[in-house]
């Protein structure tokens, strides 16, 4: 199995006028390929700081992120934005789908990034993702039209609609019952079972058994890198093929 992700005493600072706030203090850690890993932590932990450098959408303040292999904070700007809208799928607790666009348009939104796309073929790929979470018969709905768990599984056929080598996923059921929640988390399982690799960042114990391995952070430093002995499986069925 191969080495993804490899931090090595990242930091981050934010400053305010001649106040420095101290987020990150050396966090270092490996993910391979195809690891299911939650990163959990309490608010203010520094979790979601963490998985916004996990996904270029920030810079550390000091220490190395080797994605792949390769030296991230020695690319430039047009690098990143490369890395982000090809290797980096996004899965935000509050959906972040244009309200007034249909669902396979949401979808369909980050192949505009995306170098020499097939947009006939890039259609027919969203189309049968979204039919194989159950919302085939909703692609010309809007978001409005939709229950949060829908909401949430447009936003992970987003998130994959690019085949990024990482989907990170920020409190994905945060916003969700318990049902839909079980349901979001079925489908991050099988996902992983096919080899995705995915970093879920929650706050709740219960969700994070869904993965493999969880990764507490508190005050910005990693306490505990566990293996997950007993994998919970969400619910009992299997995600639609």
């Amino acid at each position: 199995m191969s080495t993804l992700i490899n931090l090595k005493n990242i930091t981050k600072d934010y400053q305010t006028g001649e106040v420095v706030t101290s987020v990150l203090k050396g966090v270092s850690f490996e993910i391979n390929d195809g690891e299911f890993v939650a990163i959990m932590g309490s608010s203010g932990s520094g979790k979601s700081t963490l998985m916004y450098l996990l996904g270029f959408l920030d810079m550390p303040t000091s220490g190395e992120y080797y994605f792949e292999g390769q030296d991230t904070l020695k690319l430039d700007d047009d690098k990143l934005a490369e890395f982000r809208s090809e290797k980096v799928g996004f899965i935000f607790q509050s959906y972040n789908l244009l309200q007034r666009t249909s669902v396979l348009d949401n979808v369909m939104l980050p192949t505009t990034y995306l170098r020499n796309c097939n947009l006939k073929e890039a259609e027919d790929n969203a189309v049968k993702l979204l039919k194989r979470v159950g919302l085939g018969h909703r692609l010309n709905h809007r978001p409005n039209q939709l229950s949060g768990g829908e909401q949430q599984r447009v936003a992970i056929v987003r998130a994959l609609v690019n085949n990024p080598r990482l989907v990170l996923a920020d409190e994905p059921t945060g916003n969700l019952d318990s049902h839909s929640g079980e349901e979001i988390m079925e489908i991050l399982q099988s996902l992983n079972k096919e080899g995705r690799t995915i970093i879920m960042v929650t706050h709740e114990e219960y969700t994070a058994e869904c993965a493999k391995r969880i990764i507490h952070i508190k005050d910005g430093t990693v306490t505990e890198d566990r293996i997950v002995e007993k994998q919970r499986m969400a619910r009992d069925g299997e995600f639609k093929k």
